[in-house]
């Protein structure tokens, strides 16, 4: 009985034990690189703290973060032994290593690793003055897409066809079309335009109001045209510096004027060390050659702002550098796809749950507000994207407002010449329809259509 007492009381001390132990308190270690981890006061702050801090609300448990004793994050020394963050892991001096650790197959094989928070691949950025762009004997013309200068090209014809057409037709042109010069032939009716389009004019100007309904119109178009073409190709200018001359790791691996090179001992480092590609070997074997490698990713940084440096990282930290400093431009080129994860002890029982909040994260768009909040670029809004060429559907209201103004000119000048063939057929005591036509055939036959070539021929004589 005093047995059966004393495992009762035994069992009821344990449950009170666990009971009141609350959730478990893990010991996380980490590195200084921003913004993964950075210091604010005797705070840390950063993306892999916003990150730990999220885990940690949904999983229940308590942690406590300090920095790594030897600043590297995770390597074998000649002897097999891990050093850095991995290192502490392996040893029990930490229960998880929270920073922008890459997931590779030998640190698989020392500790356990969570699905990636983050993926990234390798990439360099230069100084944009090492930048130029690619020389072009048309690039004058890229203001403007193929579209565009096709839609341009036929409202030019368009129009002067149209003014043409009204010169001929409205009665205030000329006032006997059997006697009178007409200047507005077809060959003056593009040159009249064409002027317009570069802001000079070309006399003589149309006398009715149809054709300057016509003439204004085409003004405000070539007028609002030439000030898109202007701002667009400006626009360009600017962003010149945004095409590098080396653009991928083959044309770097080539070229000898500008030094480049990753960090000692890093995952980027060893992923040129190991490879078999012989552009990759040969990137390997000019760091060797130079001694160009750096210590630290900052160290990249600051070479590459001096000039004649390339800094080969993951594109996360070479963002973030671009982000930053705005005289720097990264390659559109990646390799070796990888992505960061949360190292823990072979073994660790919360593992699993630690992958499986890293997904929620991801589902919920966590992890895209995280990056996009630590990743906030400091630069001037003129460093954005370059612009593109311009399309049509972007200036189709301005079309359509020059085909309404072809189309007013048109039917004034049919009412014009109407009018004048209503008055006619009450003096003449004919048809309307009949002094119409007869005013048509006066315009575009033989005579009014060679009046500028007859003009030309007497000032010859």
């Amino acid at each position: 009985m005093k047995a059966f007492i004393g495992s009762v009381v035994c069992v009821v001390a344990l449950l009170s034990v666990v009971c009141t132990a609350g959730p478990p308190v893990l010991s996380v270690t980490t590195i200084l690189q921003e913004p993964y981890t950075m210091t604010q006061g005797s705070e840390l702050e950063g993306y892999c703290i916003d990150l730990l801090a999220e885990i940690a609300k949904r999983l229940d448990f308590k942690y406590t973060v300090h920095l790594v004793k030897d600043g590297k994050y995770g390597q074998q020394d000649e002897s097999g032994n891990w050093l850095g963050m991995i290192g502490e892991v392996v040893r029990g001096e930490a229960s998880l290593a929270v920073a922008s650790l890459t997931l590779t197959a030998t640190r698989e094989q020392g500790v356990e690793m969570s699905t990636p928070f983050m993926q990234t691949g390798i990439g360099f950025i230069l100084s944009r003055d090492l930048g130029s762009e690619e020389s072009h004997s048309l690039s004058f013309l890229f203001p403007f897409s193929t579209e565009m200068w096709v839609g341009i090209l036929l409202a030019f014809l368009v129009t002067g066809l149209c003014i043409y057409l009204v010169s001929r037709i409205s009665p205030c042109e000329w006032a006997d079309p059997e006697t009178d010069e007409h200047s507005f032939t077809l060959l003056h009716s593009f040159w009249y335009i064409t002027g317009a389009l570069t802001l000079q004019g070309a006399g003589p100007h149309p006398k009715g109001l149809s054709g300057r309904v016509i003439s204004a119109v085409w003004w405000v178009f070539a007028v609002v045209l030439l000030a898109c073409y202007f701002s667009n190709f400006n626009a360009m200018l600017r962003s010149d510096s945004k095409h590098v001359s080396v653009n991928n790791f083959e044309e770097l691996a080539k070229q000898d004027v500008i030094d480049y090179g990753t960090v000692e001992g890093g995952s980027t480092f060893n992923f040129f060390k190991n490879s078999k590609n012989p552009t990759y070997r040969r990137i390997y074997q000019h760091m060797e050659r130079k001694k160009s490698c750096v210590a630290s990713v900052e160290e990249g940084n600051r070479r590459t702002q001096e000039g004649n440096y390339a800094f080969i990282g993951e594109a996360a930290s070479l963002d973030l550098a671009v982000a930053r400093y705005c005289n720097l431009i990264r390659s559109s080129e990646l390799i070796a796809m990888r992505g960061y994860s949360i190292a823990a002890p072979l073994g660790f029982p919360m593992m699993k749950n630690i992958t499986v909040a890293i997904l929620q994260l991801s589902e919920s768009g966590e992890l895209a507000f995280l990056q996009s909040k630590w990743w906030a670029s400091s630069c001037l809004p003129e460093w954005g994207q370059a612009p593109h060429a311009l399309q049509p559907h972007l200036l189709r209201g301005l079309f359509l407002l020059l085909a309404l103004g072809l189309g007013l000119g048109l039917l004034m000048a049919i009412l014009e010449l109407a009018s004048k063939a209503r008055s006619q057929a009450k003096d003449q005591k004919k048809s309307c329809c009949s002094v119409l036509l007869a005013e048509l055939s006066q315009r575009f036959g033989s005579r009014g259509a060679n009046a500028g070539t007859e003009t030309s021929e007497k000032s010859k004589a």
